[in-house]
């Protein structure tokens, strides 16, 4: 995930939270008739892959190794369309990939037989725990998203030099880019070896994490980081052309401009750009500018601006993924455990529509070790499934969003997004944005009201004048499982019954089923609510 300088990351933030309490809720205020949407079933519509839902990040590789991990990622893959997971930490030390030291492995002789040669594994290089890991991926229909990081002790320019996070990856640049290139060579060799090189040219390859932060402490950042960079797409290139690698991989919507540059200057392999952004990065760290841009606009704004950044470079035609976002980099309950990600999540997909390749939402699950181990399954994780395989409000905001189609029909509202799906039948999407209750990690239960309901007309041309509907819902009070959670008086360590129970509440409230009366729909949806609509098969073509 995202992370920065930490100290003077919370410092910034809680000013800006500050700055930016009103408005978001002055614009949801503004907003907050609904008013009647017309939607022409018959128009042709443009293209809506469903690139928000494709990709899914995670904690470092080795909890992929975990039950609870690949329970989450099972139940987060029924869901979506979910094709690729990434994560940190392949090259960190527990996964034990890299070691110049470790003996090689002691063959004895066979009876009337020569001694067996040992392979070119049974050195330096040890693939055993980063084959279990892409096999269970694998395993469950997920493709690896590589990220190459973080850097094995033995190889570290600066064996002492950590990151703050729990598990304490080096973020220092190699000591020698002869073993670094050598490492990379045997590690993309073994993959091809493995797997095939039809399937292993489907995977992106992207040169570490965040270097314009704290997860990368060469000198000078950039260029030390566009070093490490050449360095690994030539050796990923040299084992195969058909491998797919990129970068920079930056915090904040950083450097894509200048990376592109450098990779045309030098002739250095590029084929994707990449760079993360979270909802409540700052104005002055995103875009260098005194303004405060509220939280469902900061996504998409910052990916518009690289996107725009890509389209004027020297490679303007590079595909973009953003390997990075979510609705917030922090902890705050009132955020990422909340309904508010149902509104959330559904307008940040309608502004990024046709700006970028992909969008990796940071994280599928709250199987997650970065602050330490989970102390309580509702703290704020980014994750769609809390701990004891628990599903959030997000884990059904995307679930709901998952039936939206692939053309996308034109509105004339910030608040609704009308499909078609391939069976010609209509999905509608339509939330009622409000802001998160409070601020920062400290949770407040919601208040009586965060602002009043929203009240949509949806009039249809194209469709028969009695269609019916099947209307999907996500509000305080469908598919929440955190007021099961608070009536319990928020437990830290629920019991197996609680478990249970809060499983129970999790799951996506019951369809309602309704008709149109004379092609039209009238539904109240609530502050933080999210509707789906889908209207069957019979739509006009």
């Amino acid at each position: 995930m995202q992370k920065e300088n930490t100290t003077r990351r919370w410092l910034a933030i809680a000013a800006s939270l500050a700055l930016a309490a009103t408005a978001p809720l002055l614009r949801s205020q503004a907003l907050a008739a609904g008013g009647t949407i017309r939607i022409d079933a018959r128009a042709q519509g443009t293209p809506f892959p469903h690139f928000w839902e494709q990709t899914f990040g995670s904690g470092r590789a080795i909890l992929s190794l975990r039950d609870s991990y690949r329970k989450d990622l099972h139940s987060v893959k029924q869901i979506t369309g979910f094709q690729a997971v990434r994560f940190h930490g392949i090259f960190d030390d527990e996964v034990g990939l890299y070691d110049p030291d470790r003996k090689p492995i002691q063959f004895a002789q066979m009876k009337d037989a020569t001694a067996v040669a040992p392979s070119d594994n049974a050195g330096i290089y040890n693939f055993s725990y980063v084959d279990q890991i892409y096999d269970g991926l694998l395993d469950q229909g997920i493709r690896p998203f590589v990220e190459l990081s973080f850097m094995p002790k033995k190889l570290a320019s600066d064996p002492d030099s950590i990151h703050p996070f729990w598990y304490h990856p080096n973020v220092t640049p190699p000591r020698d880019y002869a073993q670094w290139d050598a490492m990379i060579t045997a590690f993309a060799q073994h993959l091809v070896d493995r797997y095939g090189i039809d399937e292993v040219s489907h995977w992106n390859f992207e040169v570490w994490n965040e270097p314009n932060i704290d997860f990368w402490r060469g000198k000078p950042a950039q260029a030390s980081y566009f070093e490490l960079y050449d360095h690994t797409a030539l050796a990923i290139k040299k084992v195969n052309s058909r491998l797919r690698v990129g970068g920079p991989s930056t915090a904040q919507a950083a450097w894509v401009g200048d990376f592109l540059r450098h990779c045309k200057e030098k002739n250095i392999p590029v084929d994707f750009a990449s760079s993360h952004v979270y909802a409540n990065d700052t104005a002055k760290d995103v875009f260098h500018a005194d303004e405060v841009i509220p939280r469902d606009r900061m996504v998409c704004r910052s990916v518009r601006k690289v996107h725009d950044e890509i389209t004027s470079s020297p490679l303007p035609s590079t595909p973009l993924i953003f390997s990075e976002y979510n609705a917030s980099y922090a902890n705050e309950p009132n955020v990422t455990d909340s309904v508010y990600m149902g509104p959330w999540l559904a307008t940040t997909i309608s502004q990024c529509d046709g700006l970028t390749q992909a969008m990796s939402y940071w994280s599928f699950s709250d199987v997650f070790e970065e602050q330490g181990v989970v102390r309580t399954p509702f703290y704020g994780g980014f994750g769609l499934v809390a701990a004891d395989n628990i599903t959030k409000p997000a884990f059904n905001a995307f679930a709901m969003l998952h039936q939206l189609g692939d053309r996308r029909i034109p509105l004339s509202s910030d608040s609704a997004l009308a499909t078609r799906r391939s069976d010609g039948s209509l999905a509608v999407a339509l939330w009622n944005y409000a802001s998160p209750d409070g601020t920062g990690a400290n949770y407040t239960p919601p208040p009586a009201s965060r602002g009043p309901s929203k009240t949509f007309t949806l009039q249809l041309t194209g469709v028969p004048a009695d269609a019916s509907a099947t209307i999907l819902r996500l509000d305080e009070d469908h598919g929440n499982v955190i007021k099961t959670y608070d009536a319990m008086g928020r437990p830290a360590f629920p019991s197996r019954d609680q478990i249970v129970k809060l499983r129970e509440a999790g799951r996506a409230a019951p369809p309602e089923q309704a008709s149109l009366t004379a092609g039209s729909l009238t539904l109240q949806i609530p502050p933080q609510g999210l509707v789906v609509v889908i209207l069957g098969s019979k739509a006009a073509r």
